[in-house]
């Protein structure tokens, strides 16, 4: 029942205010909570981090924790952190920080902290924004209408077998990969098996969401060799479920559909942009002109909408 959406400019621009739009027209199909992943400027050097503290009272202290584990990997933060609060106890944050030594190494040692504090993206580019509330309540708490980028993507949930927690919320980082990001539309039924398969790789998942996992799973299939495409078109006879999953780097997005198509993808290309959603009337929030709108209503689809002439391969 969730909805997803994703969006390609031909230069940078507004595509935070119309991923909030994709998403508002989606917001009947989940409102416990919504997210974006947004590519923006890419930085020289160092990372940008979003993340959350399940503690506002607790700031300070879990921050210079946090401070502290960046130390021992020979790095700093590069700006103040700035700080998103409202009535609820969690708290948001987006810090630069310079270059790790060992950048998988220090995400392991993060991620100890996440009793207490947890970071939802790592990126170059790439920006993870997600809370609790619909479209417009969640974007204009974190400015999102202002956020500029190339491409992006948004998710409306509604919980099903997972918690509520805005960090249960898509999209998920592909962690400990920089710039990856993921939104899933349905269910995967071997969850715990590929779990259990990953763990034993190196790899931690924070959240008991099964789609956190798609992420992942195709960051490791491209670290093995494969292509961006040749993952997709894995992903639909290795992974089982039902499913329509869009993953996003610094160069675009490409998607793929279980061999059943039991969740609904459409999309509207015009001009060297694009709009993808599983609802024609959120697409068409976008472009509001008459056009043509593709419907990806076949099994086992799977492609890639780069941006400009960017090649997604590993």
């Amino acid at each position: 029942m969730c909805g997803i959406a994703g969006r390609i400019l031909n230069a940078p621009g507004m595509v935070g205010r119309d991923l909030v739009a994709l998403m508002a027209a989606q917001e009947h199909r989940g409102a416990d909570s919504t997210g974006f992943a947004i590519y923006g400027a890419p930085c020289d050097s160092g990372y940008i981090l979003r993340g959350m503290g399940f503690d506002k009272a607790q700031m300070d202290s879990d921050l210079e924790q946090f401070r502290a584990v960046l130390k021992e990997h020979k790095t700093d933060f590069q700006s103040e952190p700035q700080i998103v609060t409202d009535a609820n106890k969690h708290y948001c944050f987006r810090i630069e920080i310079g270059d790790p030594d060992d950048l998988a190494a220090w995400t392991r040692d993060a991620d100890d902290l996440t009793s207490r504090i947890e970071v939802q993206s790592c990126g170059r580019s790439l920006e993870i924004v997600k809370d609790i509330g619909g479209s417009e309540e969640v974007g204009e708490k974190h400015k999102v209408h202002e956020m500029v980028g190339t491409h992006g993507l948004g998710h409306a949930r509604l919980a099903t077998e997972s918690s509520v927690l805005p960090n249960a919320s898509h999209p998920f980082w592909a962690r400990p990969f920089s710039d990856v990001a993921i939104v899933h539309n349905g269910q995967i039924t071997d969850y715990y098996t590929w779990r259990d398969r990953l763990q034993r790789m190196g790899y931690r998942f924070l959240t008991e969401n099964d789609s956190e996992l798609i992420a992942v799973w195709v960051s490791n299939q491209m670290k093995q060799g494969l292509t961006m495409e040749q993952a997709l078109k894995k992903s639909i006879t290795s992974i089982d479920g039902v499913f329509t999953f869009m993953i996003a780097t610094p160069d675009g997005i490409g998607f793929a559909k279980d061999r059943f198509a039991m969740k609904p993808l459409v999309v509207i290309e015009q001009a060297g942009e694009l709009a993808a959603a599983t609802e024609e009337q959120a697409v068409r929030t976008v472009f509001a002109d008459e056009c043509d709108v593709i419907n990806y209503d076949g099994p086992s689809l799977f492609g890639i909408w780069g941006v400009g002439n960017r090649s997604m391969a590993a």
